[in-house]
C-alpha cells in the first residue's frame, strides 16, 4: 500500500516528438534532501500518430495520438503515486507546433508540427508584417513559427480556418482534455504565434496579440488563446478527465512552457547570468539576463522568464551527430576512456556533421573543419581514437565562442554552466568542455522537459516563483571542475580554432 508523504507531490508531462514523458516531483515540508522523484513513466505515440505520405517539408501528427500516449503515463504515476497527492500538473511539448480545434476542442485537421516548412512564402510575408515586432524583439519569423504556418492554412485551408473556435499549441490541447480549458496559453508557447511580449505602448505592459496579425495578414485574432505567465493556474482536472487518468479531479492544471524553456528550467538556470549548454545531436544554449538582448544577425532569440527576466537562446548545428556520422557502431565508451588521455590533441575541429550552421555563426554554406595544430597530423592521417577526441574538443571549442558571441551582445555571466542533453551522460566529455571551457560544468539529478514542467506546477502552486522553486527541487549530481595545468593549452588552440573562423569568413 503506497503511504502518504510529509508534503506535495508536483507532476510534470512532455508531450515529445515521439511520445511522452511523465516525472511525479515530491516536495518535503521539512526532511532532507527536499525533492525526491516519486514516478516517472515514458510511452510512445501509437501508430498512425505520426502522419506518413506527406510531400516534402511537410510534418504532422494526429493529436489524439498525444493523447493515448499521455493517459498511460498518467495512470502509471498516479497508480505509483500517495493517494491526493498530486496537487499541481504542468504539460510542455513543441516550440511552434499548431492545432486547429472545434468547440468541443478536438482537431479539425492533424497538427502542423514545428518542423514542418511548408509555410517558407507565408513567413517571408509575416515578416513583412510584423518587422517592427521582430526586430524590437530580436528574432526573424520563419517556417517554423505557428503564425507563419496559420498563415498558411488562411491561404490553402480557409475552409477549416473557418470552422475552427481554438488556435491551440500541442500543450494547450493536452490542458484542455484535462482541464476543459482550450483557450488559454502560455506566453512562451504564444511567442511563435507572433504574440508581443514587451509591447512598447505603456497601456498594455503585460503583452499582447499585435495589431498586425488581423490588420495586415487578415487571421482572426479572436480564435487564439488567452496569454498567462507559466506557472499561473489555468483550471482544475475535470471529473471526466480524472476518470479517464486515474487523476485526482479538481488538481489544479498550470501553465506550462515550451519544451526548451521548461528543460531549462530543470537544469536549475533560472537565476540572471545563468546559463545551461544541453548537448545532444545538436547544441543548445540557453540563460537568464534581466535585459532584453537583442542580436542583429538573428542568431539568438528570447523568451520571456516567468519571474519577469529574459531567457535568449541560441542552437548550433554541431553536437553528437557528429560521432554517429563518422564513428556509426563505434563503442563510444571505449573511445571516451582513451580521449581523456589523448586531450589536448594536436587537431583543431569545426564538427559539422552536414552544411550549414544557425549559431555561434549564420552560414548556410558553412563546412566543418579539421587542421592541424603545431606538428601534427590531418584529418587522412589521424588514428580513430585521436580523431575522436578531436571531434570532442571541437564541439567544445563551439561551445567556448557561443558564449563569446552571447557576452559580445552583452549577456553577463561568467560563472558555472549547468548541463543537460544526452552527452551529458558522458564524464569524459563534460571534462573535456570544462578545459576548454575554463568553467565548471554542473550536471543536475534529473534533467529533461518534463522535470521543468513539474517545477512550473510548483512555482506558484507552492512556491513564490519559478526561482525558488527550482531552488528547492534541482538537486546536483556532480560537478566538473577544469583540470589544472591545461588552461595554455586550450587557450592556444581555442585562439586557432577562431583564427580558422576568421579565415572562412565564418566570423
Amino acid at each position: 500500500m503506497i503511504k502518504s508523504l510529509p508534503g506535495d507531490a508536483y507532476l510534470g508531462l512532455d508531450i515529445g516528438t515521439q511520445g511522452v514523458r511523465a516525472v511525479v516531483c515530491a516536495v518535503s515540508d521539512d526532511a532532507a534532501p527536499r525533492s525526491a522523484i516519486l514516478a516517472r513513466a515514458a510511452r510512445p505515440f501509437p501508430p498512425g500518430t505520426t502522419v506518413t505520405d506527406l510531400p516534402p517539408g511537410h510534418a504532422e501528427q494526429n493529436p489524439a495520438g498525444w493523447w493515448v500516449a499521455a493517459v498511460a503515463c498518467l495512470r502509471q504515476v498516479a497508480a505509483q503515486t500517495p493517494p491526493d497527492a498530486i496537487r499541481a500538473l504542468s504539460v510542455t511539448s513543441t516550440s511552434g507546433t499548431l492545432c486547429l480545434l472545434d468547440d468541443a476542442g478536438d482537431p479539425l485537421i492533424p497538427a502542423l508540427m514545428y518542423n514542418d516548412a511548408r509555410a517558407g512564402q507565408e513567413a517571408a510575408e509575416v515578416q513583412a508584417a510584423g518587422a517592427e515586432l521582430a526586430g524590437r524583439l530580436g528574432y526573424r519569423f520563419n517556417a517554423s513559427f505557428a503564425l507563419a504556418k496559420l498563415a498558411w492554412l488562411a491561404r490553402h485551408r480557409p475552409d477549416v480556418l473557418a470552422r475552427a473556435r481554438y488556435v491551440a499549441h500541442a500543450a494547450d490541447y493536452i490542458t484542455g482534455r484535462l482541464s476543459g480549458r482550450y483557450d488559454v496559453t502560455d506566453y512562451s508557447n504564444a511567442l511563435k504565434t507572433g504574440y508581443d511580449l514587451a509591447p512598447a505602448a505603456g497601456d498594455r505592459p503585460e503583452g499582447c496579440w499585435p495589431d498586425f496579425i488581423a490588420d495586415r495578414l487578415g487571421l482572426p485574432v479572436d480564435k487564439l488563446p488567452r496569454v498567462v505567465a507559466p506557472g499561473a493556474v489555468i483550471g482544475e482536472v475535470t471529473p471526466a478527465a480524472a476518470e479517464t487518468t486515474g487523476l485526482r479531479a479538481g488538481t489544479r492544471v498550470v501553465a506550462g512552457m515550451t519544451d526548451g524553456c521548461a528543460a531549462q528550467i530543470a537544469s536549475g538556470a533560472v537565476n540572471p547570468g545563468d546559463w545551461n549548454s544541453t548537448l545532444g545531436t545538436t547544441l543548445v544554449l540557453k540563460g537568464v539576463t534581466a535585459q532584453l538582448i537583442r542580436d542583429p544577425q538573428g542568431r539568438i532569440y528570447s523568451h520571456r522568464h516567468p519571474d519577469g527576466y529574459w531567457l535568449p537562446g541560441g542552437a548550433s548545428n554541431v553536437g553528437g551527430e557528429i560521432l554517429a556520422t563518422r564513428f556509426p557502431g563505434a563503442d563510444l565508451a571505449s573511445l571516451d576512456a582513451r580521449a581523456i588521455d589523448l586531450s589536448p590533441t594536436d587537431l583543431i575541429a569545426y564538427p559539422l556533421a552536414r552544411r550549414g550552421e544557425r549559431f555561434p555563426f549564420v552560414d548556410a554554406d558553412a563546412e566543418g573543419f579539421l587542421i592541424p595544430f603545431g606538428v601534427g597530423a590531418g584529418q587522412d592521417a589521424a588514428d580513430r581514437e585521436t580523431l575522436y577526441a578531436a571531434y570532442l574538443e571541437g564541439v567544445a571549442y563551439v561551445e567556448r565562442l557561443a558564449y563569446d558571441t552571447l557576452s559580445s551582445l552583452g549577456a553577463a555571466g561568467g560563472g558555472a554552466i549547468r548541463v543537460a542533453g544526452g552527452a551529458a551522460a558522458s564524464d569524459v566529455w563534460l571534462q573535456i568542455r570544462a578545459d576548454v571551457l575554463g568553467r565548471e560544468l554542473v550536471r543536475p539529478a534529473e534533467t529533461g522537459a518534463a522535470m521543468g514542467a513539474a517545477i512550473l506546477a510548483a512555482s506558484r502552486t507552492r512556491f513564490d516563483g519559478v526561482a525558488a522553486a527550482a531552488r528547492e527541487m534541482v538537486r546536483i549530481e556532480r560537478v566538473v571542475t577544469p583540470r589544472t595545468g591545461l588552461t595554455a593549452s586550450y587557450d592556444e588552440r581555442y585562439r586557432r580554432f577562431c583564427a580558422a573562423c576568421v579565415e572562412r569568413g565564418y566570423i
